[in-house]
This record gives C-alpha cells, structure tokens and sequence, in this order.
C-alpha cells in the first residue's frame, strides 16, 4: 500500500471527504487512514456503503451535509464531475472551495520518487498495460501495474528506484488529475465512447490530451484522426519528446508495423525489429498498434529492440481481450468481452472468418454502425440485453441473420449449436465470438463478469458435436 502521509500532511490536519466506494474508493480511504488522515466517506449506493463500513471506513451524509472545513474531495472516476451534470457532492466541494481530486492524484502528491508510465486511449489500454509491464519485468526492470486495471493504485506496492508504475488510465481518472502527468505517457486512439459522460467528441478527446501536458515522454497514436491532432499539438507544445506509432504507414523518430513487420525508427536508421504478425495473442492492426506502443515505451526505459520483442512473443494476452477460451472440434470459443463499443468489437471480428457472434447489452451511442463492412465474415448474430432491439433492426436493415437471445446462457448455447452444425464449410474454422459492443450494466456487474460468465458457460458445454 502507498504511502500517502506526504499528502495527508499537506491538508493540515483537515479531514478527507471520499465519495464513491468501490475498488478505488475504499483503496482511497484505507490509505489515507493509514496515513494518519481523518477520512469521512459516502456513496449513493446501500451495498457499497455496507462494504465500506466491514472495512472500518466512517460514513456520513456528505451530500446532504455539505463540505465545509474539507481538505479534499477524493471521488471516485465514474461519478458525474460536469456531463450531463454535476453530482451533487461535486457542487457541495465547489460550494466549500474543497478540491476534487483521485486517486492517481494522491500517488502523485505522496512523493513516491519512482517513473510512471500512463496508458490512456478510447482502446487498448488494457492490453498495452498488460503488455508493458510483462516486457520490463521480463527485462530485468521491475515494473508496477495498476489503476484502471487490476489493482487500484493506492493499494499497490512500490517498485524498487530503477523501477516504474505502469498505469491503466481513463478519461474518467485523467478527468480527476490536478498535477499528476506520467514521465512516459502513452496515447493510442479515440472514438467515440463515453461520451454520455463528456459531452462530444471534442471534449472526449480534450481528456485525453491531458496526459501529455507537462515534461516528458509523449507516444501517440497517429492513425486517427483526433489523435494525429493531439500528436501534432504536442510537437508544437515542445515540451516532450514526441514518438508517434502507427500501424498504417511508415514514421520517421517514431515505431510501426507494416506486413507483419515491427520497425524502429527513433534514430537515424531504420531498424527491423521482427516479425509480429505471429503471435497470436496479439492478432489484428489494433494490437500491432499496442506492440508499437509498448515498444517505444520499453526502449524510453532503456532496453534493447531484441530484447523487447522477445518479450513481446512470449505474452499471454488478458482475459477478456480476444481470449481463447476454448477449442471444440476445431471451433475456436473467443471471449472479447472488454469489446464494449462497436470500434473494439470491429477489431476482433476482422481477426476472424465464419464467425457467430454474440453481441448486446447495455447500448452505446451509434450501436452496430461501422460493422457493416465485416459482415462477410459473420454468419450469424445472437443478441442478448437492452440493445436488442435495437441491434435487430440493424441486423434487418442490413441483411445479417440473427436470433433473440436475451441472455448469455442462451446465445452460448444457440451459438455453439449453430457453429458444430455448419462446420466444414468454406471460409475456415469458426468462431464462436463473444465481443458485444456494448456495456454490461444491464445484465452483469461488469466486463469482466459477462467474460466470466462466457468462459464458465463455454467450459461446461459437450465436446460432443450436436446433433
């Protein structure tokens, strides 16, 4: 756990004010009490104000009471900060003068003397994390992961000097970063996504170019384009060194991958690094795009190409990223269920043929739209969710064959029927693909749960073939 009594003394004896209690929030508040912080917390929900009190965390009205006398308002990334509108703590903390801040904000305020490395981007970040600190541990540079993946940041443990944090982060968090800006921060795309949250596109994207304020490493996407946008304010800003990555052409003083070819350009010559066309947990343009990415963030650290590859290929990707979860009788059973957009959901099926896809949940604004083009790849559409509806009458209107499924134990199953019955047809082995395009609020407590769910259905299902 972080040591956060640097920050804590910085508030002057003033009590910390936590609003949202899930992972990060309740991570927030045991660090901060044990670093000697009077810690008050809330949260809207019953059950997350229950878990907080097993945890010890005092509890009181803060909505309702107000913030006068607060040193700071910790808040959790998914509370409203101002779109569509403000929650109403967050008008208590304006209203009391009270900054509002998060967690990553209190790492940087605690003086922990190490490197980070910030991962942000609509997708990827995930697997470019992941990626990451897999390459530098393998290369003898300890590394940290942690934020939006896996552990919060305040309950993570300090990587010794010559090592790193590696940080997952998202738009929601950079939203809550005062001052904190990584040494080496990484870019990879935006579309559009979240913006229920932010508003437009513009001021999505805005979040994003956060992370390259201040001295440092920029890596950035240049592939699309509001982060070649974001690429080129950066070069005029002069402030980092700027390294763009693109998986679509040839870059000089930055990484790409063309034909299955990883390049290095940061210097003067062009270097091959080697084939990544591959490894198969990385397949499609979108993970070329997290290869570079990774790279370039592993040679700022100071290791070799070579040796940066090798780790690379011996990656075991993440669950839920275009995972393998199974193979029966040649159909491959892929669980992609951090595929909550439809711009992540088009990278795993152009990774695929003969594919049956289970796609729905809770929509997300322009549903199916841009997935159009691959439908030559998919056979069939199993809907499950709130979006069902809606994705039928895309499916309607573009001649894609479908079922209502409702629910994921009857879309596994109809997929798998579907899939054994119609094997041995042109086009390659199929694919039982889970990537929804969609949230998971509506029938799941998250992503990683609809995953689990997938797997655990996929795993219970006969090797026998269906009759």
């Amino acid at each position: 756990m972080i040591d956060t009594s640097p920050f804590v003394t910085s508030l002057h004896h003033k009590p910390v004010a936590v609003f949202g209690l899930g992972l990060s929030g309740i991570s927030a508040a045991k660090s901060l009490i044990k670093g000697g912080a009077k810690v008050i917390a809330w949260d809207d929900s019953d059950e997350s104000r229950n878990e907080a009190a097993q945890e010890g965390i005092d509890l009181f009205d803060l909505p309702l009471h107000g913030l006068e006398g607060y040193g700071a308002l910790i808040l959790a990334p998914g509370v409203p900060l101002y779109h569509p509108a403000p929650h109403k703590i967050v008008e208590q903390a304006k209203k009391a003068g009270v900054e509002i801040i998060g967690d990553l904000e209190i790492l940087h305020r605690s003086g922990h003397g190490r490197k980070t490395i910030g991962i942000t981007g609509t997708n990827g970040k995930s697997t470019t994390t992941a990626l990451i600190a897999h390459a530098l541990n393998g290369g003898g540079v300890p590394a940290t992961m942690g934020g939006n993946i896996g552990t919060p940041v305040l309950s993570l443990e300090l990587p010794p000097v010559s090592g790193a944090f590696v940080l997952e982060i998202s738009s929601y968090q950079m939203d809550l970063c005062a001052a904190f800006r990584p040494d080496i921060a990484i870019h990879l795309n935006v579309t559009p996504d979240h913006l229920d949250r932010h508003g437009s596109m513009a001021a999505y994207a805005a979040v994003k170019a956060k992370i390259f304020d201040g001295m440092g490493v920029a890596i950035c996407g240049v592939d699309d384009e509001p982060s070649l946008k974001i690429y080129q304010d950066v070069l005029k800003k002069g402030l980092r060194k700027a390294i763009p990555i693109s998986v679509q052409k040839e870059i000089a003083g930055g990484v790409y991958v063309l034909n299955g070819q990883l390049f290095d350009y940061l210097g003067d010559a062009l270097v091959n690094v080697g084939n990544v066309s591959d490894i198969s947990a990385l397949r499609g343009a979108h993970n070329h795009q997290n290869i570079c990415a990774a790279y370039a963030a592993c040679r700022m650290m100071g290791m070799e190409g070579e040796d940066i590859l090798d780790g690379i290929k011996i990656f075991g990707g993440l669950p839920h990223r275009q995972y393998l979860t199974r193979v029966i009788n040649g159909i491959a059973y892929v669980n992609d269920s951090k595929a909550t957009n439809v711009e992540a959901a088009t990278k795993a099926v152009s990774c695929y043929n003969n594919i049956y896809l289970i796609a729905g949940g809770q929509p997300k604004t322009g549903g199916l739209s841009g997935l159009e083009s691959f439908l030559p790849r998919i056979r069939h559409i199993f809907l499950i969710g709130q979006a069902m509806e809606e994705f039928a009458a895309w499916c309607k209107k573009n001649g894609a064959g479908y079922s209502l499924s409702d629910t994921m134990d009857v879309a596994v199953l109809e997929a798998h029927h579907m899939a054994q019955s119609q094997r041995g047809e042109p086009g390659g082995a199929g694919t039982v693909l889970l990537s929804p395009a969609c949230a998971s609020w509506d029938q799941f407590k998250n992503f990683e749960h609809r995953g689990d769910v997938f797997m655990n259905l996929v795993q219970s299902l006969s090797d026998e073939a269906p009759l």
